[in-house]
């Protein structure tokens, strides 16, 4: 089914493009949620009429986007978790806690913006990469040490 994306999307395309994707993809994921529009011939006729509001709207989220980022790029946040002699953490730290202490510090993400990959299960310093927007992407000092 060929859609017209109105989001950009990982390893699919960018805003505006015209795609190829399975049918359940598109009806079940796509569609239902305001990411795509099936590409018929009256839709990508409103579409090009739309484009400039779809533009603006984008504008907008990338600009609140940085300024997060820049709010983030100042802040260092230090997690105490019971851990191992070796270092290794007894569990590990989630998306929430992280959330949780950035708002703390005054900052508004959402859970789903981190991104752990392969997750925090050591005692140390730890790079987290925040995913603010397609075109934002904040990197947050995360210090995690054991309790006593």
């Amino acid at each position: 089914m060929k859609v017209i994306l109105l989001a950009d999307l990982r390893h699919r395309g960018r805003r505006g493009q015209v795609v190829d994707v399975r049918n359940g993809y598109a009806r079940n994921f796509l569609l239902p949620q305001g990411l795509a529009l099936e590409a018929t011939a009256g839709n990508l006729k409103v579409f090009e009429q739309e484009k400039k509001k779809i533009e603006a709207r984008h504008v907008v989220a990338r600009d609140a986007a940085a300024a997060v980022a820049s709010q983030i790029a100042g802040v260092r946040l230090s997690l105490r978790r019971r851990a191992q002699e070796t270092g290794a953490l007894y569990g590990s730290v989630s998306a929430s806690e992280i959330v949780d202490a950035l708002a703390k510090k005054g900052v508004d993400v959402d859970r789903r913006q981190i991104d752990l990959a392969g997750g925090i299960r050591s005692v140390g310093e730890h790079t987290v990469r925040v995913d603010l927007h397609s075109e934002v992407v904040a990197e947050l000092a995360v210090t995690v040490e054991a309790e006593e």
